[in-house]
């Protein structure tokens, strides 16, 4: 039998998710049972869940692997696991409320952050069928959600609000570091950080500092100083393409870049590369690529005979693994890692979030967060944005 705190609601408020489409093919309910855990499980009352990328290009079907007009959801494992309605979120953090068989009543409580991957197998060092909560299993839009008792971490730092920890979720962060592990970055090295004004471009940024490497940020010049601060060496603006290169090794001082983490892709891949392999001179190691996103185009022309004769190592890098989700937790509860919280929407709300989300503005950094209505007086509103008709939604 589940232990329970009392008063437990027989249903709750949550944004299902129904088909693939638009805003429209999500749906504010305030009638869905609220879910009971299992053996090995935790019931978190939700108090905050970090909006990523993932979560519109899943409702919009945005994973194609094999053609360029493919319609599908993210599938690694054999069938695609997304099946509808669906509650979508995966950054969840909040406060363990009821324990499965199994889980001590100890934990009836804590306030913590979900490693938000829905593991294949207990390998610890690799991860090879990605699937995660808010697509294969019922994510954090929602006032509750049920998730395994070991992947939901205690993180009682109390000058972090629960807002600004669900801001340092998983889904960025694990695949920032998974972005740097697979690639081997090591301290000293020159790393350009491509899309780094969002939540997993300034983890990157973060991480590089952490183990020692130097990261050099491609963003827009108006997000400069807040780069800078978060530890980016400097921040070179996309611009003039022609010039991408030149500008880029300005600020090296003429030395290549020794590793590219990607989030564009696009045309601007084979330029990310042109950075690493304008001078082979004197280098130690291999140029190597980790791309982990595709925001400027899914499609990509390089010169195979560049890649293999200049010998750079590509990675696809898609989540990470159980060991780098315990070193993050790791380094957040000691504060090591920073929140980069833009602002926070109301969970009723989350069409508007998803609107601003796609349009967002120059002074965007970091990432958004979605708060159940319930929840929004403690834990939304010192965060909150415009009213959307400030925003122009």
């Amino acid at each position: 039998m589940a232990e329970a705190a009392p008063q437990l609601p027989k249903t709750m408020s949550a944004m299902l998710l129904t088909g693939h489409g638009d805003v429209d093919k999500l749906q504010y309910r305030q009638d869905v049972v609220t879910p009971r855990p299992g053996p090995g499980q935790v019931l978190v009352q939700v108090t905050a869940t970090a909006k990523n990328n993932t979560d519109r290009k899943a409702r919009e079907g945005l994973y194609p692997t094999k053609g360029k007009e493919e319609v599908t959801s993210f599938a690694m494992g054999g069938s695609p696991t997304l099946t509808f309605p669906r509650i979508q979120g995966a950054d969840i953090a909040g406060r363990v409320v009821a324990v499965g068989e199994g889980v001590d009543v100890s934990r009836i409580g804590e306030r913590g952050l979900l490693d938000f991957n829905i593991y294949a197998d207990e390998r610890r060092d690799i991860n090879l069928t990605p699937d995660y909560y808010g697509h294969g299993a019922d994510g954090g839009y929602a006032e509750y959600v049920v998730v395994p008792a070991d992947q939901f971490h205690h993180v009682p730092n109390p000058e972090l609000q629960d807002a600004e920890l669900a801001s340092m979720g998983m889904c960025s962060y694990q695949t920032a570091y998974h972005m740097m592990t697979s690639a081997n970055i090591s301290a000293g090295e020159r790393v350009l950080v491509t899309g780094a004004s969002g939540g997993v471009g300034t983890a990157l940024i973060q991480l590089c500092r952490i183990v020692g490497a130097i990261p050099y940020a491609v963003s827009q010049l108006d997000k400069a100083d807040a780069l800078l601060a978060l530890g980016a060496e400097a921040v070179i603006d996309r611009g003039d393409l022609a010039t991408f290169v030149e500008r880029v090794l300005a600020e090296t001082s003429g030395k290549p870049i020794d590793a590219v983490m990607d989030l564009v892709g696009g045309q601007m891949t084979d330029l990310f590369i042109d950075t690493m392999i304008v001078d082979m001179q004197g280098r130690s190691r291999y140029p190597r690529l980790s791309i982990a996103g595709a925001s400027g185009g899914n499609i990509s022309e390089m010169m195979w005979t560049r890649i293999y004769l200049y010998q750079v190592q590509i990675f696809g890098v898609s989540h990470g693994t159980r060991e780098e989700a315990e070193q993050l937790i790791e380094w957040i509860r000691s504060g090591a890692l920073k929140p980069v919280l833009h602002g926070a929407f109301k969970l009723s709300d989350l069409h508007n979030a998803e609107r601003y989300f796609v349009n967002r503005d120059s002074n965007y950094l970091g990432k958004i967060v979605i708060v159940p209505d319930a929840q929004w007086e403690t834990h939304g509103a010192p965060f909150a944005l415009a009213t959307a008709e400030e925003q122009g939604l």
